[in-house]
């Protein structure tokens, strides 16, 4: 039988994974030297077991190390296989030198990640230039696709809805999500000046009078994006948009400024925050089925 391993943050998302297969659910004890080293402790018995260590790597680097000696430690103790669940998977936005350089920390991650487990599973992964994980990850890595779950909740939850892209590199995501949810969608221009500088071009909304905008993106760190639109739309006298995201980042106050624009905020569980409506548990126990 399958052991499901929780990293700090992942715990409820590792006690659904581990109900849906029927499997074992484990510990990691882990705590602070006061030196700020990481301890991690495996106390479950791991000899001969398949071993499934979950963690969402939101803060990849207070993480990382403590999901390196954990599967380190569990491949000492006797785990025959180890698979990781990263329903977040972080360090895929540098894919180029922007500038000269730079690390492309996609290819180094995905490398050290490669090193330690037989494969991966995650949900969304924000995949630019790199067309699939097979690019830059050596293991079997599946990503999972999160627009069906996002489809049904707006399709069961908003009336008269109308998808909302923030920007051309949405168009395909978006316009699944609005094919599934039966909805009619729109794409906007966006160009960005800096990590927590965009500036968003609120047009093509005269004609959706009498429509819920329903703004939808794959991961919200800063939220300047939704914040901009969801402001260009107030002033343009539209409702207060609905947000939908998969990853809920919101880094520093950014939950709370796009709550006060927004109608509602709604995220998957992928990273645990209050936000979170929508559970991708079954896309992953699905997908650790086809792995076993």
């Amino acid at each position: 039988m399958r052991l499901i391993l929780p990293l700090p943050g992942a715990e409820a998302l590792a006690s659904e994974i581990a109900a849906g297969l029927d499997a074992d659910l484990g510990a990691v004890e882990t705590r602070r030297f006061p030196d700020g080293e990481a301890y991690v402790r495996l106390p479950t018995a791991l000899a001969g077991r398949d071993v499934v260590i979950v963690c969402t790597l939101v803060r990849p680097d207070e993480q990382f190390l403590r999901l390196v000696f954990a599967a380190r430690a569990a491949r000492e103790l006797g785990a025959t296989r180890l698979t990781l669940v990263a329903p977040y998977l972080a360090y895929m936005r540098q894919d180029k030198r922007f500038q000269p350089g730079e690390a492309l920390t996609s290819r180094h991650f995905a490398h050290l990640i490669s090193r330690e487990f037989d494969a991966l599973v995650t949900v969304d992964p924000h995949l630019h230039r790199h067309k699939a994980l097979s690019e830059i990850y050596s293991i079997p890595a599946t990503a999972l696709r999160a627009a069906p779950l996002l489809a049904d909740w707006i399709r069961f939850n908003v009336e008269r809805p109308l998808i909302i892209g923030p920007d051309a590199e949405s168009e395909q995501w978006v316009s699944e999500v609005a094919e599934l949810a039966a909805a009619p969608h729109l794409v906007l221009s966006k160009q960005r000046h800096g990590d927590r500088d965009v500036e968003i071009a609120i047009s093509g909304l005269d004609g959706w009078r009498g429509y819920q905008p329903v703004l939808v993106d794959d991961i919200v760190s800063s939220g300047r994006t939704m914040i901009e639109t969801a402001e260009g739309m107030i002033a343009k006298g539209l409702p207060k948009p609905v947000c939908v995201a998969v990853h809920a980042l919101f880094a520093d106050d950014a939950y709370l400024r796009l709550s006060e624009r927004a109608g509602l905020v709604i995220s998957t569980n992928t990273i645990s925050h209050p936000s979170n409506g929508i559970s991708v548990t079954p896309l992953l126990v699905d997908a650790l089925v086809q792995v076993e």
